[in-house]
């Protein structure tokens, strides 16, 4: 790597530029853990791919958690943007300068030089850039930043009652905790009612007019795929995409590597970027999956700008029966959160009163906001 003036980048910096893109990737570096990873990479050897490997890993991060983002992030930014640094004895590696690890809010005039910076800062704006807006190589460090999702299925309780440390007094096991006991007295065992996963059904617009976003979203339907599969509740997520047709593809996204995941989705949907006739297709699906209760009691979120080609009335009678049948129904439109957007489309005019959440959907940060909703739904 080198700066815009032709001269390479310390080793310090570029390792920096790493802390603090994984920082942007939602894994908690501080300052103590950047400066201890510089020390740990000149010890082991700066230049060697496995050793600063490990030694990101080892100072880095902090649990599990961390593992799967500071693999893609590594991968990203010493794979496909550069190389790693030049070897370099340990005494010769300075202090590491970790006020370079501060928010750069507002930027500075020192960036705009340093290619290192600033992709580092650009890690950090780009979970708010308009994803449709993207270039090629933004769209590749996009998708290490998705690993930094942790999609989690909202909660139902059931009507089974299961032991718990608290909550209503469970009488007949008392009873039969204080028989064993020859009829001493026993503690008093507690109950309360289980909960289950609740099912969670994506509906992605693929029409031509949302074709700038397909990509994230899919990837985004995956991150839920994943999530579901780590859960043990690997039926509890469905994923469909609504155009022209209806195609199921919760197991073309089961696949764990997400290249490959959308690689088979692009294979099994046959309407991409195609025209948009949401009433019709949303109608086949109540009618093939509805009936069957897939989307009974679920939080069922519909992807699309809502530039209806078809019979905007036939789309407000299927989101009328959407919503009496799910428990929660929820409108992600990529341009609710541009300036100056109106909802007068009139595919959106016709959803508007069968939903209940209407969010933004154009950047990682709205995709951030939209996983919360649906974990509380």
């Amino acid at each position: 790597m080198t700066s815009s003036a032709g001269a390479p980048h310390s080793a310090e910096e570029i390792l920096l530029g790493f802390a603090r893109a994984l920082r942007a990737a939602g894994v908690g570096v501080t300052q103590d853990r950047a400066r201890e990873f510089a020390a740990a990479a000149a010890l082991v050897g700066i230049g060697d791919p496995r050793a600063t490997y490990w030694a990101g890993q080892a100072t880095l991060c902090s649990g599990p958690d961390d593992l799967e983002r500071y693999d893609q992030v590594f991968h990203a930014w010493f794979t496909e943007r550069g190389s790693l640094p030049s070897p370099a004895p340990a005494t010769a590696v300075r202090p590491f300068d970790t006020g370079l690890m501060e928010d750069d809010a507002g930027g500075s005039a020192s960036e705009e030089g340093d290619p290192v910076r600033a992709a580092a800062s650009a890690a950090e704006v780009l979970r708010h850039r308009d994803l449709a807006t993207l270039t090629a190589s933004e769209r590749a460090l996009l998708a290490a930043l998705f690993g930094a999702l942790r999609p989690r299925l909202p909660q139902r309780r059931t009507p089974r009652q299961r032991p718990w440390h608290r909550g209503r007094v469970d009488a007949a096991r008392t009873l039969r905790n204080s028989l064993r006991r020859m009829g001493e007295p026993a503690d008093l065992a507690w109950r309360r009612r289980g909960r289950r996963h609740r099912r969670v059904v994506l509906l992605i617009d693929v029409s031509g007019s949302m074709s700038g976003y397909a990509d994230p979203l899919l990837r985004l339907a995956h991150r839920f795929v994943l999530a579901a599969a780590a859960a043990g509740a690997r039926r509890e997520v469905e994923v469909f995409t609504i155009g022209t047709r209806l195609t199921h593809l919760r197991s073309a996204l089961a696949q764990r590597d997400p290249e490959r995941a959308l690689l088979a989705a692009g294979r099994a949907v046959p309407d991409w970027s195609g025209g948009t006739r949401l009433g019709e297709v949303l109608q086949v699906f109540l009618d093939r999956w509805g009936a069957r209760g897939l989307v009974r009691g679920a939080v069922a979120v519909v992807f699309s700008d809502g530039w209806e080609r078809g019979d905007a009335a036939l789309l407000g009678e299927q989101m009328a029966r959407l919503h009496r049948l799910a428990h929660r129904v929820v409108w992600v439109n990529p341009h609710r959160g541009k300036e100056g957007y109106l909802p007068l489309q009139q595919g959106v005019v016709a959803a508007l009163p069968h939903i209940d959440e209407f969010l933004a959907g154009h950047s990682l940060a709205t995709y951030a906001e939209l996983v919360e909703v649906i974990a509380d739904a």
